[in-house]
């Protein structure tokens, strides 16, 4: 099991470009499947999740040609669906939650798929009801094989209706558009997820031959077609990792540009990272974020503690509260973690208290940061990243600790962020990877 040895205090200095979006690339490639003819995506991030989602297609019987480094060609012309009901699927896919949006255009191409229990981060429940109960809504039904841990879930032919999700699900929304799209007649999707990768989806979709209306927004109307072409695609910079990058650069007092970040589509992220005291500017496309000798946590209005929580976009996204957390640790001024989707995100917390850090983990859900103003520095220790976010979170407070760190289990951080231990060197970081 591979390692990273961190020796941390150093300024760091220099430009980064985010690696593409990983959330929005499983998305995209789970589409593939939903045509015959080619589709060309570009700015694919290179990433164990990613990498393994492309293994997964290729062994369904899709075509899979590199055409460059980040650049695909896939055509799902001779796919197997039954290759989702095999043993070797469950175990691959028992490795990658983003597995389970395969369901929805193999269903609507085949009349009938296979929904393993998905894999992933380890971070509390992550229900697959809106999924299941969208698909059974478009006139599909579903047995489970408690032997198999493996549903299955068939259909004479998916037909249009209205549904409310329960939730604002992104994977359960973007399965459902996948399913909806080839479906009879129309059908319309309110309290729908909207983040930028799902508009991705929908924009990829619509220039396949798709009718979708109400992009952007949680009302999603969309016109069953009878099959779908072929199209070019480009995937966004990963929001999540350009929020890393800001609080790498405030922790570490370090001088970056994030290149072509695709600021339209970052919502509400910078302005968070603004209320925790960062200064940064937004140049074009780039972001420049100064090299920052302290920053301090606003307060509300009344002089009440800050709370920053999570919510369903255009709210503040969960992937970024561990990056936030970590970052106000060294901030001058105290701010309330609030963590509502799941309830395990926040136990990574008892590494950071090792390190210094001063933090009351108030419940599974919420934490309280007292930031120290620089005045201790956290300190090396070895420790283990649980899942992608708090790994990256646990590298960003060694980057900035006094002496050497050891993270081990990093193939948790290499399911979402592309040779970061390479990148972080161009930046002056001092980080090796020990096999």
């Amino acid at each position: 099991m591979s390692s990273f040895e961190v020796r941390g205090g150093k300024a760091l200095k220099g430009t980064i470009i985010p690696q593409g979006a990983k959330n929005e690339a499983l998305q995209i490639l789970s589409a593939v499947v939903l045509s015959n003819d080619p589709i060309t995506i570009s700015n694919i991030p290179n990433i164990v999740d990613v990498n393994l989602l492309i293994e997964l297609l290729h062994e369904m019987g899709v075509t899979v040609e590199k055409l460059n480094d980040g650049v695909y060609r896939f055509q799902a012309n001779k796919i197997d669906p039954q290759y989702l009901a095999s043993e070797e699927f469950r175990k691959k896919s028992g490795r990658l939650r983003g597995s389970v949006m395969l369901a929805g255009p193999i269903l609507a191409r085949f009349n009938i798929a296979y929904l393993p229990k998905p894999g992933g981060d380890k971070i509390g429940r992550r229900r697959l009801d809106t999924h299941i109960i969208g698909f059974e809504k478009l006139g599909a039904k579903y047995s489970y094989d408690q032997d198999l841990a493996c549903f299955t879930i068939k259909t004479n032919g998916l037909k249009g209706c209205y549904m409310l999700l329960d939730e604002p699900s992104v994977t359960g929304t973007a399965n459902i558009v996948m399913a909806a799209v080839l479906a009879e007649g129309i059908t319309t999707i309110y309290n729908a997820a909207c983040e930028p990768y799902l508009q991705q989806l929908c924009s990829m979709l619509n220039s396949m031959g798709a009718k979708i209306t109400g992009v952007g927004s949680n009302l999603l109307t969309i016109e069953g077609v009878k099959k779908l072409g072929g199209t070019e695609h480009r995937i966004l910079p990963d929001m999540i990792e350009i929020g890393s990058f800001i609080g790498l650069a405030a922790m570490t007092k370090s001088e970056i540009r994030i290149k072509d970040a695709g600021v339209k589509h970052l919502g509400i992220i910078p302005e968070k990272f603004r209320l925790l005291g960062i200064d940064f500017d937004i140049q074009g496309d780039d972001i420049f974020i100064p090299a920052q000798e302290d920053y301090e946590i606003q307060t509300y209005m009344d002089g009440g503690i800050l709370t920053i929580y999570d919510n369903p976009w255009p709210g503040f996204t969960p992937d970024l509260l561990s990056i936030v957390l970590v970052t106000a640790t060294q901030a001058r001024g105290s701010v309330l973690i609030h963590q509502k989707m799941f309830e395990s995100r926040l136990f990574f917390t008892d590494k950071l208290i090792e390190m210094g850090a001063q933090i009351i983990l108030c419940d599974p859900h919420r934490a309280t940061v007292i930031g120290l103003g620089r005045k201790h520095p956290l300190r090396g220790i070895t420790m283990s990243s649980p899942d992608i976010r708090a790994g990256q979170a646990l590298l960003i407070a060694a980057l900035s600790a006094e002496g050497k760190s050891t993270i081990q289990n990093i193939e948790q951080i290499d399911r979402g962020y592309q040779n970061i231990d390479t990148r972080l060197q161009e930046l002056g970081a001092d980080i090796k990877r020990v096999i």
